[in-house]
Parts: structure tokens; sequence; C-alpha cells
């Protein structure tokens, strides 16, 4: 009988101590986030044979890094926090900041001409087009892409003083590289130094983010990832005009995480590039299913996926959409889902937040994946991880 009892009593206590590291892990944030990211990304991965995959995440001011796969499928080298990955047109939201910061600090203006700054081009029709319809995709209709035939600026001003517009200014949405490109451009010019310097030693120090980068140092491309195509094939970034304002930043999820915990205001950083942060979430433009804030895209929170899934669609990237002017434009709200997507032909990156939930997050992987498998992947671990109780963390 008393071995028996100690039996028993094992066995409860076995029962008592499982039920309990149980209890734990499910009231463990780290092991909640982790298992919602896990149930969303790792499925994404297999369909779409994904090498790797850092996820960044941040909830009530936390931040979290979650690292899937490897880094290169040749040398087997694992993701990890110090993985840099291309960003896409995820650097745009970058070029934006550096504008604003430039509005705040006198610089410039997005209600002035393009011609102000770039004096070639006056009595052009682009000289006419104002900052602000450059930074919100509404100058009168640019093709995606810069021209393959433009090799160098001066190149690109003798296009643009050939260039008439499809529709008026502000009329139309016709996403392109060229229109944030050259605000990059214009911003450079306004502040007086070269566009990478500004971001490399301006940006990107006030931000407080240290392993971002327009040009990756040679003691840091053993952390770059290698991209693939969709076919598997391994390709990198080629840098071309406008490259560096538009598509041309390698950054970690850390550093990621980081910059949208800037956009909500949730970290201290010096109060010019704060105010510079929240009026890039001005809304601008009514299109389609979205807020075009500068660069940024809004929803009213709470938001359906298929709304997100309109809002990213290939017709909002590819067709020209008629827009509504929000006059006055609408100041920053808390209460809203901001996001922007990015693409190389090797790598794949979303970022999404939720300022009123202080709730965020950032996907990167080294191969361009569907937009719409980034979107719901995201939209699936951030609806597992808002409670309805709000985030506010100051």
């Amino acid at each position: 009988m008393k071995i028996r009892s100690h039996g028993l009593a094992a066995a409860v206590l076995f029962v008592v101590c499982a039920t309990t590291a149980v209890s734990h892990a499910a009231d463990d944030p780290q092991h909640r986030i982790k298992s919602a990211v896990d149930m969303a990304i790792q499925p994404v991965m297999a369909k779409y044979n994904i090498p790797g995959v850092a996820v960044g995440i941040t909830v009530a001011c936390r931040p979290y890094v979650f690292s899937y796969g490897v880094a290169s499928t040749e040398t087997r080298q694992p993701v990890t926090r110090d993985t840099l990955f291309e960003i896409g047109s995820v650097s745009k939201t970058f070029t934006a900041t550096l504008t604003s910061y430039a509005q705040v600090t006198g610089h410039l203006s997005l209600s002035d001409k393009t011609s102000k700054y770039l004096p070639a081009l006056q009595d052009s029709k682009f000289g006419d087009v104002s900052l602000l319809n450059l930074g919100t995709h509404t100058p009168g209709g640019l093709p995606l892409q810069v021209p393959d035939n433009i090799k160098n600026n001066d190149e690109l001003m003798q296009y643009f003083k050939n260039w008439r517009p499809a529709y008026k200014p502000g009329t139309y949405r016709t996403y392109s590289n060229i229109g944030i490109g050259t605000l990059g451009l214009i911003t450079a010019k306004s502040m007086g130094q070269d566009f990478a310097a500004l971001m490399e030693h301006r940006l990107f120090p006030a931000l407080g983010i240290k392993s971002t980068y327009i040009h990756v140092p040679l003691a840091k491309m053993a952390d770059y990832a290698q991209g693939y195509t969709k076919e598997d094939a391994p390709i990198r970034m080629a840098s071309g005009v406008l490259s560096s304002e538009t598509y041309g930043i390698r950054t970690t999820a850390p550093d990621m995480v980081r910059f949208v915990e800037a956009n909500m205001n949730s970290i201290r950083l010096d109060k010019n590039f704060q105010r510079a942060i929240a009026e890039t979430h001005t809304g601008y433009f009514k299109a389609g299913p979205m807020t075009q804030d500068l660069i940024w895209e809004q929803y009213p929170y709470p938001v359906a996926l298929k709304t997100l899934l309109a809002g990213n669609s290939s017709a909002m990237i590819f067709n020209a959409t008629p827009v509504t002017e929000i006059n006055p434009p609408e100041h920053p709200r808390e209460d809203v889902w901001i996001d922007k997507t990015g693409s190389t032909n090797g790598f794949g990156a979303y970022v999404a937040f939720v300022p009123e939930k202080q709730l965020g997050i950032v996907v990167l992987a080294n191969k361009n994946f569907p937009i719409d498998a980034r979107v719901t992947a995201a939209y699936e671990i951030l609806t597992a991880l808002a409670d309805g109780k709000g985030g506010n963390c100051k």
C-alpha cells in the first residue's frame, strides 16, 4: 500500500507540475506571441519555399524577434537577429520621414513646387507638381519604375522636361518609384547633403537603429541574407537611378521593430524627429479602400482582412486609382491600421502597426512571396495578439 501511495503521490505531483508548467507557458507573453507567429509564418514558408524569415513584434512597448530558416541555402547560415534583409519599398517610409523632418526644420515645404529645388524644370509640367504630390503618388501619372534608358540624374531631368501628365495632379493615385525617389532627391538638395549620408548619419542614428544601411559595410556583408527569386535562383538588389531613395535599405528585424515603435510614439526621440514621424501619418487623399498618408497607407481600425487585401492588391499598385483630397488634411490618428509593403526581386517585406493598441509587426523574408500572403499572416498574428484593452504603455 505504501508503494501504491507513493506512486499515486508521484503521479499527482507530476500532474500538478505539468499543469503548472502549461499554465505558466500560457501566461508567458513570449510563448503566447511565438505560438501566434509560428502558426501564421511556418505554413507560409512551406507553401512558398521561403528559405528564411525574421518577424519582429512589438506589444505594449515590448519588442520580440523570432527567426526562422536560413539566410542562405548554400551556406545554411541560420537567420538571426543580425541578419540583414532588403526591404524594398518599405524604404520609402524612411524617405518620407526624412522629408517630413526637412519640413519640420524649415528646409522645405510639401506645398512647394518641384521647380523651386530643380530649376531646370521651370516652365515644365513636372516643375508645377508639388512635393506633396510626389509623396502621395498623385503627381498626374508616372510609371512604376524609372525607365531603363535613364542612366543618371541628368537624363532623369530631361525625362521630366518632356513629361506630360495623364491626369490633373491630385486627382489620381499612380504608385511610382519615380515620385518618392525625386522627393528624396529634393529633400537631400534642400538640406545641402548627399541623400545616403543624410540617412546613414542623420536619420538612422536619430532613430537609434544601428544595423540599417543603404551601403552595407564590408564588415557586415556576412550578415547580408541571400535573396531568392520565385524560381529559387539567388539574387540581390542592383543599384540604379533613385534606388537609394526608393528601395535601397537593408536592415534587421530588431531595427525595424524600433522604427515601428518610433512610429507609435512609444520610444523617446528628439522632438523634431518625433514630430516629423507623426506628420507622415497625416491623411491627404482617400484612394479606394485606404487613406494615403505621406507614403504610409492607413485604414480605420478595426479593419477587415478583405479591406487590407484590397488596399494592398496589384490593382492598387499597377492601376490608376481616382482619389478624393482630404481638405483640410486629416490629423494623425491612433485608431488606425497603418502599413506598407516592400519587395525586391529576391526579398519580401511587410510592416503594419496600430498605435491605439501599441501593437506592430515586421515580416522580412529572403524571397519575394505574394503580398496577400504577407498581409494575411501579419493580420492573423496581430489579431491573435490584440486583447481589446488598448495598449497605453507610457
